[in-house]
C-alpha cells in the first residue's frame, strides 16, 4: 500500500475547518536561515518571498501576528540540548546580524517577537497565552524549517488547541525531501496543509475575517 492509503485506512488525515479568529505565526525567518552559507538553502528563499504577501494579507485583515527567532545569550549560558546537537546555533545571539528577522518580513508595531532557544515557538515562551488573549482559534503558520522548528511549532499549536494551517508554499527547508515528507505528515496528523492562494480563496468564500 502507498503511504497515503495506509494513513487513510488507519483514520488519519481527517479534515479540519478554519475557525475564526485567525492569527499568523512566522517561524524563524531570520537572516541566518535565509543564508545558504549558514542555515539556509533549498526552497527557503521562495517561502520567504511568498510570506511577504502572506504578511500583507494578515495585516490587512488585522490578525494578531507573531514572529519567532532563536536567541541565545552572548556567553552561551542558556545553551541546552538543542544547542548541543547543533552548536552553530549559539551564534544566534540578540544583536548578531544572522539572528535578526529578515527585512522582507520585519515586525510592525504591535506584533509579537518570540525569542526562543528550542525548536517550538511555544516551548518556554508566552506565545500560547498571547494568542489566547487575542481570541485566536486558527493559527496560520509559515517559516523555516519545515522539518524542524515549523514542525515543532505546528505540533505544539495543535497541543494548545489552535487549529494549525500550514502554508505549503510559505514554509521552507534546506532539504526538499524533508520538506515534502514533513508536509505530508503534518497534514495527516496535526493540521491543515494548503497553499497561500487556497487560503485566500477560502477566506473570501466563507467571508472569514
Amino acid at each position: 500500500m502507498r503511504d497515503a492509503e495506509i494513513y487513510r485506512s488507519q483514520g488519519f488525515g481527517q479534515a479540519l475547518a478554519i475557525e475564526p479568529p485567525l492569527g499568523l505565526l512566522l517561524v524563524d525567518f531570520v537572516n541566518g536561515f535565509a543564508d545558504p552559507a549558514l542555515f539556509g538553502g533549498g526552497n527557503i528563499p521562495d517561502a520567504l518571498a511568498r510570506s511577504r504577501r502572506l504578511l500583507d494579507l494578515a495585516r490587512t485583515r488585522r490578525w494578531p501576528v507573531a514572529h519567532s527567532r532563536i536567541v541565545y545569550a552572548d556567553d552561551g549560558s542558556d545553551a541546552n540540548l538543542f544547542a548541543r546537537k547543533v552548536p552553530s546555533l549559539l551564534q544566534l545571539t540578540e544583536h548578531a546580524a544572522c539572528s535578526a528577522i529578515c527585512d522582507d518580513v520585519a515586525p510592525a508595531p504591535g506584533e509579537l517577537i518570540v525569542r526562543k532557544t528550542l525548536p517550538s515557538a511555544f516551548a518556554g515562551t508566552g506565545l500560547a497565552a498571547w494568542l489566547t488573549e487575542r481570541g485566536v482559534k486558527t493559527l496560520v503558520i509559515a517559516g523555516t524549517t519545515t522539518s524542524g522548528c515549523v514542525r515543532a511549532s505546528v505540533v505544539d499549536a495543535m497541543s494548545h488547541g489552535f487549529v494549525p494551517v500550514i502554508l505549503s508554499d510559505c514554509v521552507g527547508d534546506r532539504s526538499l525531501v524533508s520538506h515534502e515528507q514533513s508536509l505530508f505528515e503534518l497534514g495527516q496528523k496535526y493540521g491543515m496543509v494548503c497553499n497561500l492562494e487556497t487560503l485566500g480563496l477560502a477566506l473570501e468564500r466563507y467571508s472569514l475575517p
